[in-house]
C-alpha cells in the first residue's frame, strides 16, 4: 500500500477496501456477504444459496473480492477521514475477510468498531490500545493480544471462534465484556484465556462459553455479576479448567445450568444470545455448566452469592473445586455430586450455605476445616443423620472444630435437639481417638448417660437402682450399730441414701450389716458414685457449650 497521509484515501485500494473506506465516512455498514453481492446484482434474491458461504467458520474459501487488508483497517481506525457531514463516522464490517496482521497497539481508536461474522488470517495485535467501544461478533480469530487494553464502552467477543487463546492482562473494560456462546483454544502455555489482573466495571457475560484450555483470572474484579450460565470449560491437558484465585465480583458469580429456548444465531449483532431465561423451570431443556478440570476461587470475595445450581464437575483424583478463604453472603452448592477429586472448603466465610444432601462428595472428598457459616437453607429433604455425615466425611482425622460450627448454627436456629445430637457424635467420634482406659470410660458414659446430653438417662437409671435397692433390702431387717440411737428402718431410704453420694438421709451408718448385705450395700454406693460422676462430666460439657 502507497503511503497517505492522515485522512486521505490511498490510491491503490481494491474495491471492497473502496467500499469500506466509504462505508467508514458514512457510519454505514460495510457488507461483503455473499447474500448481499447477490442481493445487489439483482434478480437473486430467490436463487438458494448454501449457509456455508457466509460462515466465517466453514471451510470455503473467501475469494479476494471479500478481502481488505489489514493495514488499511489500521489507517481507517487510527487515523481516518472525517466523517460526511450529520454523520458519525463508524467501522462496520460485516463478511469481511481481514488479510494480514491487524496490529493497533499503543493506538487510540476513537470511532466505533464492530465486527459481523468476519475472518481474521492472522492474529489481532490490540495490546495497550484504547476502544471507546469494541464488538466483535461471530468471527474466526486467530489469536486476540490484548494486553492492557482499555476500553470506555463494552467488549464483546460473542460467537467468536479464536484458535490460539485471548490476552486480556490487566485490560480495563469501561462497561461490559461479552463472551457469549464463544469457543476459545489454548495458546501456547495451555490458556484459553488470560486475563489476570482484567477490570469490568460492569458484567461479564459468558453463557454457553466453550474452552478448551484454562482460564485465568488471578486477581481479576468485576464491577457486578460474572454469568457463565451453561458454559462448558475443558482442560484436560492442565491442573485447572478456571484458575480465578482473589476474583472479586461485585454481586453473583453463577456457574449454573440455563434455559435453552434460545434461537442460535437470532437476530441482532450487539449483544448476542436473546432469549435465555435465567433460571430453568421443571421440564425445560437446560445446559449444565461443566467444568472438566480443577476450579480455584481461593480468597475471591464476592458481594451476593456464588452459585453452583446444576453444575457439574469431572475431575481428576488430584483435582480440586478449591474455594480456599472465600467470603460471599450466600454459597449455593446445589450441583451434581463429583465422583473424583475433592471440594475444599477450608477458611471459607458464608453467611447462608444453600445445598442438597446429594451434592457433597463422600469421604475424604470434602474439606470444612475453619469453614465458618451461620445459616442452613438446605433444599430438599436433608436429615440430620446425612448432615452429621457430611462433617464426617470432611474429616478423615478428628476435628473438634466442624462438630462444633454445625452445632451452634443448629442451636442459633432453634434446633437445640439436633445440636446435641451432633455433640453427641463428636464425642463418639473423639472417643475412637483416645487410649484403651479413656475409651472405656467414654463407652460407660455412653451407655449411662450418652454423654450428659440425655439427662432422663441418669434418671432412669437412678430410679432402676434405687428400685433394686429398695426391693433387694426389703428382705432384710439389720440390727442397729446403736440400740438406744437409730432411725426407723426403711429400705427405700436406705437404698437412695447409699445411691446419693455427699448427700446425708440419716440411714447409711445406722444399722449393721453383715456379709452378702454389705457387699450389696458396697455395689449401690459404687454404681452412685459412678453415676453421679458420669452426670457431672456430662453437667460441665452442657455448661461449657451454653
Amino acid at each position: 500500500m502507497t503511503e497517505a497521509r492522515a485522512g486521505e484515501e490511498p490510491a491503490d485500494l481494491t474495491e471492497a477496501e473502496r467500499l469500506m473506506w466509504r462505508s467508514y465516512r458514512t457510519g454505514d455498514v460495510c457488507d461483503l456477504t455473499a447474500r448481499e453481492r447477490e442481493r445487489q446484482r439483482g434478480g437473486a434474491a430467490n436463487r438458494e444459496r448454501s449457509p456455508e458461504a457466509d460462515d466465517p467458520h466453514g471451510a470455503r474459501v473467501w475469494g479476494p473480492e471479500r478481502a481488505v487488508r489489514a493495514r488499511v483497517v489500521a489507517l481507517l481506525l487510527l487515523h481516518g477521514p472525517p466523517p460526511v457531514p450529520g454523520r458519525v463516522a463508524a467501522l462496520k464490517l460485516r463478511g469481511v475477510r481481514i488479510s494480514g496482521r491487524l496490529d493497533l497497539s499503543g493506538g487510540t481508536v476513537l470511532p466505533y468498531v464492530e465486527f459481523q461474522s468476519c475472518r481474521f488470517d492472522s492474529e489481532i495485535q490490540l495490546s495497550e490500545t484504547r476502544f471507546a467501544t469494541l464488538r466483535m461478533v461471530n468471527c474466526a480469530i486467530p489469536r486476540l493480544d490484548a494486553a492492557r487494553l482499555h476500553t470506555e464502552g463494552d467488549l464483546h467477543l460473542p460467537r467468536c471462534r479464536v484458535a490460539r487463546g485471548i490476552r486480556l492482562t490487566d485490560a480495563q473494560i469501561g462497561t461490559d465484556l461479552l463472551v457469549s456462546q464463544a469457543q476459545l483454544r489454548q495458546d501456547g502455555k495451555g490458556r484459553a484465556i488470560a486475563a489476570d489482573g482484567l477490570s469490568v466495571a460492569q458484567d461479564f457475560q459468558g453463557e454457553l462459553l466453550e474452552t478448551y484450555g484454562e482460564i485465568s483470572l488471578r486477581g481479576a474484579s468485576v464491577g457486578v455479576s460474572m454469568n457463565l450460565r451453561g458454559a462448558r470449560l475443558r482442560n484436560p491437558g492442565g491442573r485447572r479448567a478456571l484458575n480465578a484465585p482473589q476474583l472479586t465480583v461485585g454481586r453473583t458469580l453463577y456457574l449454573t445450568s440455563i434455559a435453552m429456548d434460545y434461537v442460535p444465531g437470532g437476530p441482532g449483532s450487539s449483544t448476542p444470545p436473546y432469549g435465555i431465561t435465567q433460571t430453568p423451570v421443571p421440564g425445560q431443556r437446560t445446559q449444565r455448566f461443566e467444568c472438566r478440570g480443577g476450579l480455584r476461587l481461593d480468597d475471591g470475595r464476592f458481594g451476593d452469592a456464588v452459585d453452583f445450581y446444576g453444575a457439574r464437575f469431572t475431575l481428576a483424583q488430584e483435582q480440586e473445586v478449591s474455594l480456599r478463604r472465600i467470603q460471599t453472603p450466600e454459597l449455593r452448592f446445589v450441583g451434581e455430586r463429583p465422583e473424583r477429586g475433592r471440594v475444599v472448603l477450608s477458611g471459607a466465610k458464608v453467611v447462608k450455605l444453600v445445598d442438597t444432601s446429594t451434592s457433597w462428595p463422600g469421604p475424604g472428598g470434602v474439606s470444612i476445616e475453619g469453614f465458618a457459616y451461620e445459616n442452613l437453607a438446605p433444599r430438599g429433604h436433608f436429615p440430620l443423620a446425612r448432615r452429621v455425615a457430611w462433617v464426617e466425611a470432611a474429616t478423615p482425622e478428628y476435628s473438634p472444630e466442624p462438630y462444633e460450627r454445625l452445632a451452634a448454627v443448629l442451636r442459633a436456629s432453634g434446633e437445640d435437639a439436633d445440636a446435641r445430637e451432633v455433640l453427641l457424635a463428636k464425642q463418639r467420634r473423639r472417643r475412637a481417638t483416645l487410649p484403651p482406659a479413656a475409651r472405656a470410660w467414654g463407652h460407660l458414659q455412653d451407655w449411662t448417660v450418652v454423654y450428659g446430653y440425655r439427662p432422663g438417662r441418669a434418671a432412669l437409671w437412678m430410679a432402676v437402682l434405687w428400685a433394686a435397692g429398695s426391693l433387694l433390702f426389703s428382705q432384710y431387717d439389720p440390727p442397729p450399730i446403736k440400740a438406744d440411737e437409730h432411725p426407723q428402718w426403711s429400705a427405700a431410704l436406705f437404698a437412695l441414701d447409699l445411691l446419693l453420694p455427699v448427700i446425708d438421709l440419716g440411714q447409711e451408718g445406722q444399722w449393721q450389716l453383715e456379709g452378702g448385705w454389705q457387699w450389696g450395700a458396697a455395689a449401690l454406693v459404687l454404681l452412685g458414685w459412678i453415676l453421679a460422676t458420669t452426670v457431672a462430666a456430662g453437667a460441665s460439657r452442657l455448661l461449657r457449650r451454653g
